[in-house]
């Protein structure tokens, strides 16, 4: 259907024009003005959501700089685009308009401000205004020929199978080339589900899909694969749209990236955008794959321009980015990440709510040894949860080396029973579990019972060969030593907002243990280096330098290389200098400053004994604030009203409870400041949802294999939980395709 302008005496409508047609926004505030300029009562008693689902403006209402092009075919508001510019006399001189409701609601503004009471009789004549709404009525109507009416119902029957396609994880088609087509039933078998689904409708009773078809030939496709693949992408980009639109009302946002996704058209790279919504809601959404070819600076400049050109999003308004990554892709998104924060220097770089630090420090070093440790203790982790007997073989080695210690016995079985490669103590665990490991990969390689296939122990082998390695034994203790100071300090990151907190305000301590190790490495590195041979010698594994580095060193010296000082130089140190920089540039001033925020939430007030001094760190969002003038008396107010509350008055434990409560609106300020703190990707997913947009991407690569993925589906899938609306996505197909509209 086309769009209708909602202006009073506007006749414009979206098929008479290239005028761009903007709904009415959802923020209460912003759509309260819109109305208000609008002078139509009979909006307002309307909501924002019924506003922005029925409701457009045309472009002739806003100013030429609210308005933005994007691209050739895209053109949106500005964040704060207020419509300004109406015709409110032309109807005067025309009592007999057809838009005579909207002239009833005018004139009535106009009576009492401007006392014209020779036109108010005439132009609240009951009987009129009545005949009028009827002939505004069937003038609203559309006029679609018979042929156009055939093709919208077609394309909401189209788009409605391409949902559920999508939703339900359904493949495209079977993949299989017409080269290897060899009969009629081949041929049957190889239909794509998206005509089989056609076909179940149309023998289910859809009389329309009937008509539409009844004298196609019995191969003739219904619907052709080119316009098969327009109707997915305009599905897609309308379920984007719906969250991004979300986004941009809310205006700040973090973005957060996944580990590579393989696709049959190459590796793409997970965007996922978190933001706190209209409700005070903080989400975490998918958003699409961004492909992944190229050079750093290439990848972030394209990522860059997604982000503004094609979703219409500010970069000006990112606060935070999160990317995920081990070995050389973490290295190159580190690049990408430092690119967009020179930019744009208020898009802090944190680690995600959903890794712990630890284990982020570890993926990150560019360190053969330590990636290889990284890689192996995950390939281990998902060796027993493929079976439950594997488990049971792995608890069994620990009983045998654990028999004195059966409190040890119990959580090393515990533990190895959890994902305890995602653990904060995963180096620790990782230590304890090497003997029991080694034993159990052994026994299963010998397979003496022939209990276990040639694929379980092929890897078993493979696994028992990396931890039977001194590299790996000294990688590993090393990696679990140096991160001891770390792990406390993100484990509180992870940990409630009181623990965030004072995370924040440990990191000074942090950094001195960092420097302490540093600064005494020969005595630290010969403990942990003893630890190593320790361990070593309980599983039989010589002590040797890499062979690796020997074969290197033989080409140019024949003098005898000592195992300590090798690993002195070539693990302990770069390990120690990494962990420190690192820390240091994910934990920048902006990034603290922020963190010590949350003295804004009252249970971390409380803690504090209401004697805190958010002023000092606040200038960070200043700038964000509504009212920043008014902020240093607002925060007195803030704290006074919950240092006086009542007894029966409980204090919010986090953000997210802080935004849900009712008075938070009256301090505009602090409402603003506790949004813009949500979006930080450190921070956990407080009564939220948004996690469940990580947990369904894994979900959909679990199920569905290599050569079925489509990213346009996977999109769908992902985020089956955003409404879709069947009419928009026939309008988007219309006016981006109208060849096809012709052409049918």
């Amino acid at each position: 259907m086309p769009n209708f302008c909602a202006a009073p005496n506007c006749t414009r409508k979206s098929t008479q024009s290239d005028l761009a047609f903007f709904r009415f926004p959802r923020d209460p505030e912003r759509c309260r003005l819109w109305v208000e300029n609008c002078r139509r009562a009979d909006l307002e008693e309307k909501t924002p959501d019924q506003l922005n689902k029925h409701y457009r403006l045309c472009a002739k209402h806003f100013e030429p700089a609210m308005i933005c092009k994007t691209s050739p075919y895209r053109t949106v508001l500005r964040d704060t685009a207020i419509p300004t510019i109406f015709d409110l006399t032309s109807h005067l001189g025309n009592p007999h308009s057809r838009h005579r409701k909207r002239i009833k609601v005018l004139v009535e503004y106009l009576y009492h401000i401007t006392f014209l009471e020779s036109s108010i009789e005439q132009l609240l004549s009951k009987k009129d205004c009545d005949a009028q709404d009827d002939s505004e009525n069937a003038d609203d109507i559309p006029q679609l020929t018979p042929e156009q009416k055939d093709l919208r119902e077609f394309l909401r029957s189209s788009f409605e199978v391409m949902v559920l396609i999508g939703r339900q994880n359904f493949s495209f088609s079977c993949n299989v080339r017409e080269d290897e087509m060899r009969s009629e039933e081949e041929r049957f078998l190889t239909t794509g589900n998206f005509q089989a689904l056609i076909e179940h409708r149309i023998n289910a009773g859809d009389e329309f899909l009937r008509r539409r078809f009844e004298t196609a030939a019995v191969n003739e496709e219904y619907c052709s694969a080119v316009q098969q693949r327009q109707l997915l992408d305009v599905c897609e980009r309308c379920v984007r749209e719906e969250i991004l639109q979300q986004v941009r009302e809310c205006r700040f946002f973090s973005i957060i990236t996944g580990e590579l996704v393989e696709f049959p058209e190459g590796e793409h790279l997970p965007i996922f955008l978190r933001f706190v919504d209209q409700a005070n809601t903080l989400r975490e959404e998918f958003i699409e794959f961004l492909s992944f070819e190229g050079e750093e600076v290439t990848v972030a400049e394209r990522l860059e321009t997604q982000l503004t050109k094609g979703w219409g999003l500010s970069m000006e308004h990112c606060r935070g980015q999160a990317h995920a990554g081990s070995g050389i892709l973490g290295t190159k998104m580190k690049v990408i990440a430092a690119q967009l924060k020179e930019k744009y220097p208020m898009a802090v770089i944190t680690p995600t709510s959903t890794c712990a630090l630890n284990v982020h420090l570890a993926n990150g070093m560019p360190l053969t040894g330590v990636q290889v440790v990284m890689s192996v203790l995950k390939k281990t982790n998902a060796f027993f949860k493929a079976s439950p007997l594997l488990q049971s073989e792995l608890d069994n080695a620990i009983s045998i080396l654990c028999q004195e210690n059966i409190e040890k016995e119990n959580l090393l079985k515990e533990g190895s029973r959890s994902t305890w490669t995602d653990l904060h103590n995963v180096f620790e665990m990782a230590v304890d579990l090497m003997e029991p490991l080694l034993l159990c990969m052994d026994s299963i390689h010998d397979n003496e019972d022939l209990k276990w296939n040639d694929q379980i122990t092929s890897d078993a082998y493979a696994i028992s060969e990396a931890l039977a390695d001194f590299e790996f034994i000294v990688t590993l203790v090393i990696l679990k030593n140096a991160l001891s100071f770390t792990r406390a300090f993100g484990k509180n990151l992870q940990g409630e907002t009181i623990d965030v907190f004072f995370a924040a305000n440990s990191l000074t301590a942090v950094l001195h243990s960092l420097h302490e190790v540093s600064d005494n490495l020969e005595v630290y590195h010969e403990f942990w280096f003893e630890e190593a041979v320790s361990l070593a010698t309980a599983m039989e594994v010589p002590v040797k330098v890499p062979r690796l580095f020997l074969r290197k060193q033989q080409a140019v010296e024949t003098m005898e290389i000592q195992a300590e000082s090798f690993f002195k130089e070539y693990l302990t140190l770069p390990v120690m200098e990494y962990i420190t920089q690192e820390v240091k540039e994910i934990f920048s001033e902006n990034h603290l400053k922020a963190l010590k925020c949350l003295s804004l939430v009252p249970a971390v007030m409380g803690q504090m004994r209401f004697n805190t001094s958010e002023e000092t760190h606040a200038d960070i969002y200043r700038r964000d604030l509504p009212h920043p003038d008014t902020l240093p008396a607002e925060l007195h107010c803030w704290r006074i009203k919950w240092k006086h509350r009542g007894k029966e008055v409980s204090l919010p434990c986090n953000i997210h409870e802080t935004l849900q409560h009712s008075d938070v609106k009256f301090f505009p300020n602090v409402n603003a400041f506790l949004k813009i703190l949500a979006t930080l990707p450190v921070l956990k997913l407080d009564g939220s949802q948004g996690e469940t947009a990580q947990r369904r991407l894994q979900a959909y690569l679990t199920d569905t294999a290599l050569n079925q993925r489509c990213k346009n589906l996977a999109v769908l899938n992902i985020n089956y939980h955003i409404k879709t609306d069947l009419e928009e996505m026939v309008q988007c197909y219309l006016k981006t395709y109208p060849e096809e509209s012709e052409s049918d």
